[in-house]
């Protein structure tokens, strides 16, 4: 029963589409979100979930379901974003696939299809129930998936009083695509001990170590003449971009990394040869290597600029978040939480570090650890998404069952 409810949500969800703005100063920054935060409210309140209310100062729509035992617990939180990525969200079809029987599903009349040659994730999913886009928009399982799921798993604890639990504190907010989403996170008024972000991907994630994360802005100006007469007069802004990128290290990049890898992303580069920017990303999931990688940014600038007589290279780097680890790690138990509700369930934890960030890594540092649990979602952001209706459920089941050791590993 729970996996046709669970579902019906998940379709009514993507429907709507919810795509955040990073060019927009509102909060939320889309009027989309705070719509979709209006309707799950009225859900949680016809599900019984107390004290729903939405908080104008950051977007998140809050609920409580109550506690079921008189036994002092930790009180636990579930959180999911509401918005989609920066891909098309409008007018979104979802496709389900029963019995997935390991052929080229073709995504509506679009023209593409999803193969196992291309995308061989999906060989994990042979007998299962998928749901994928009809090729022109993205699916939205991100998040979407994790706000069925939590939704949908706070109806059934809500409707079997008799399992024990103590409170658990619903979260859902806004702009977590664009990075700002947990930006104006109010820790007072959600008031837990810990929580997950149920904003995984496959089956058994369990991620507590994200990258620390920065971005670049390098604006250079340079000097334009006629290119007939430019000898020792020209300074060509797009040149100087190119020799600026080319002195940072040749392997770091994303398609040259994996694992604990980071990077430098060169995520744009316009200009003309009298101005140019160019804007990075900056990753690494160690603190000490992340920090000498922004200062060589700095250095390098100094160096070009030495050239000149006049700064012609100006670096401003931000702080976006930082890995969650640090602060997840002094007290290990809510991730081992976590991992024994899967083992429970037959389901095997795989705990890996993340190569991005979720809310939870700017949560964990405001005072509630928050570890990051998979939804299901594959292929995210993008026409080839699909998440599988069997994974959707066992998040369901682990969302209870962590619920239920709650409890117990209190007491312990």
């Amino acid at each position: 029963m729970t996996e046709n409810q669970m579902l019906a949500r998940f379709l009514r969800y993507v429907k709507i589409n919810t795509r955040s703005d990073e060019t927009s100063s509102t909060v939320p920054t889309t009027q989309s979100q705070v719509d979709f935060t209006a309707m799950l409210a009225d859900e949680m309140r016809d599900i019984g979930l107390e004290n729903v209310h939405y908080l104008e100062s950051n977007g998140y729509v809050i609920g409580t379901i109550p506690a079921t035992t008189a036994q002092p617990v930790r009180k636990m939180g579930l959180i999911a974003h509401v918005d989609t990525a920066d891909f098309n969200a409008e007018g979104v079809k979802p496709q389900i696939i029963d019995n997935y029987d390991g052929k080229p599903i073709q995504l509506g009349t679009s023209g593409y299809a999803l193969d196992a040659k291309d995308f061989p994730n999906l060989a994990n999913y042979t007998g299962q129930t998928l749901i994928t886009t009809d090729g022109t928009t993205l699916l939205g399982a991100d998040d979407k998936a994790g706000i069925a799921e939590i939704m949908t798993a706070a109806d059934f604890l809500i409707q079997h009083p008799e399992i024990e639990h103590g409170e658990i504190r619903v979260g859902f907010g806004p702009d977590e695509e664009i990075g700002t989403g947990a930006d104006l996170f109010d820790v007072a008024d959600f008031d837990v001990d810990f929580a997950y972000t149920i904003d995984g991907g496959p089956l058994g994630e369990l991620e507590y170590e994200t990258f620390n994360a920065a971005s670049a802005v390098i604006t250079i100006a340079g000097r334009n003449v006629h290119p007939g007469t430019a000898k020792n007069q020209m300074i060509n802004a797009l040149q100087l971009a190119h020799d600026f990128h080319n002195q940072l290290p040749e392997t770091a990049r994303p398609e040259l990394t994996d694992g604990r890898q980071g990077f430098y992303h060169l995520a744009s580069l316009t200009g003309s040869p009298e101005a140019a920017t160019m804007t990075y990303i900056i990753r690494d999931h160690d603190r000490p290597i992340f920090e000498q990688m922004k200062s060589d940014l700095l250095t390098l600038a100094e160096k070009m600029n030495a050239g000149y007589d006049e700064n012609r290279v100006n670096v401003v780097l931000k702080d976006q978040y930082y890995n969650m680890a640090e602060v997840i790690e002094k007290d290990m138990s809510i991730v081992t939480l976590a991992e024994t509700a899967m083992t429970n369930l037959g389901i095997t934890p795989k705990i890996e570090p993340v190569r991005g960030g979720t809310d939870g890594s700017k949560i964990s540092f405001m005072g509630i650890p928050t570890p990051n649990i998979f939804a299901g979602g594959e292929n995210m952001h993008g026409r080839f998404e699909f998440v599988s209706v069997q994974t959707m459920q066992a998040a369901v089941d682990t969302i209870i069952e962590i619920a239920k050791l709650n409890v117990t590993s209190t007491q312990a």
